[in-house]
C-alpha cells in the first residue's frame, strides 16, 4: 500500500505549520542550493512529482514554463495546491507517484522536492522518468540525505542536558526500510546509500550533472541561529541528471 500520511489531519495539521509550508521555497533551508540545479525553463514542459503546495509549480511558471503538471498522492496537498494557484496552465493530478502514466517524450524538466524517500523503487521512478523526459531532458530532485535516514531514529545523540554531541550513522549499507517519526507520527520511510541514487540514473541512461548536499544559506543562519547545527550534517541530497542523447 502506498503511503499517505498527509491526509491525516493532524499531520496535515503540523505540516502545513512548518516554515516551508507558510512562507513557500524561501522557508525551505535548501532552496538556494536546489534552484541553481533547476535549469532555465523558459518554453519547457515540466512535471513535479509530491508537488505538495504546488510552490516549485508555480515557480516554474513565473520563469515562463509553458505548461506545468504537478502530482501528489494526498488529496488535502491537492486541494490546497489548487487553492492557492490561479493560472490555466498548471494542473494538478491526484495519483501516487508509483503510478503516473505520461507519454513519452513529453516533458523538458521533472522535478522532484523530498518525496522519493518514501518510495519504495527509486529505480522504478528513474525508468518512468527517463521515458517521459525529451532527449537531453532534466531531471532535478531532493531527498533526505543517506546519512540522516540510515537509522529508525533519525535524531541527534544527546548529553544530559539535551545538547546534541554528534549525528549517529548505523546500518548504511542495508537499504529498505525505516520506521521513523516525523512530525510527532509514524512514517515509513525507505533509505538507500548515494551510490544506489546515483548507479540507478546511470544504469537508466542518465548523465549525472550535479550532486548537492544541503547546508544552511549565510542569511539563514543568521536569522536563524538554531540552523548552525544544519552546518554539522547534510540534511537533504540534490541531485541533477540530464537523459542522454543516445
Amino acid at each position: 500500500m502506498k503511503q499517505n500520511k498527509y491526509d491525516d489531519p493532524n499531520f496535515f495539521s503540523a505540516y502545513e505549520q512548518m516554515p516551508r509550508s507558510v512562507k513557500g521555497l524561501e522557508g525551505a533551508g535548501e532552496w538556494h542550493i536546489f534552484k541553481k540545479l533547476i535549469p532555465n525553463l523558459k518554453d519547457k514542459n515540466v512535471l513535479d512529482l509530491g508537488c505538495g503546495f504546488g510552490w516549485h509549480c508555480r515557480y516554474a511558471r513565473e520563469q515562463q514554463a509553458s505548461y506545468v503538471i504537478g502530482v501528489d498522492i494526498s488529496k488535502q496537498m491537492i486541494q490546497r495546491a489548487r487553492e492557492m494557484t490561479n493560472d490555466p496552465l498548471i494542473s494538478y493530478i491526484r495519483a501516487p507517484i508509483e503510478d503516473i502514466d505520461f507519454s513519452s517524450s513529453q516533458f523538458d524538466v521533472v522535478i522532484s522536492s523530498l518525496a522519493f524517500h518514501y518510495i519504495k523503487s527509486f529505480k522504478l521512478i528513474c525508468e518512468k522518468v527517463h521515458d517521459y523526459l525529451k532527449t537531453d531532458g532534466n531531471f532535478v530532485f531532493s531527498v533526505e540525505h543517506p546519512i540522516f535516514t540510515s537509522r529508525n531514529e533519525q535524531d541527534w545523540y544527546y548529553d544530559e542536558k539535551g545538547n546534541p554531541l554528534h549525528w549517529p550513522v548505523d546500518n548504511y549499507q542495508i537499504e529498505g526500510v525505516r520506521e521513523t517519526t516525523f512530525l510527532d507520527e509514524q512514517v515509513t520511510k525507505y533509505h538507500r546509500t548515494i551510490s544506489t541514487y546515483i548507479n540507478d540514473l546511470i544504469n537508466i541512461g542518465f548523465t549525472v550533472k550535479a550532486v548537492k548536499e544541503s547546508v544552511p544559506s549565510n542569511e539563514m543562519l543568521k536569522s536563524i541561529p538554531e540552523m548552525k547545527n544544519e552546518t554539522r550534517r547534510p540534511m537533504f541530497l540534490m541531485i541533477s541528471a540530464e537523459k542522454d542523447n543516445s
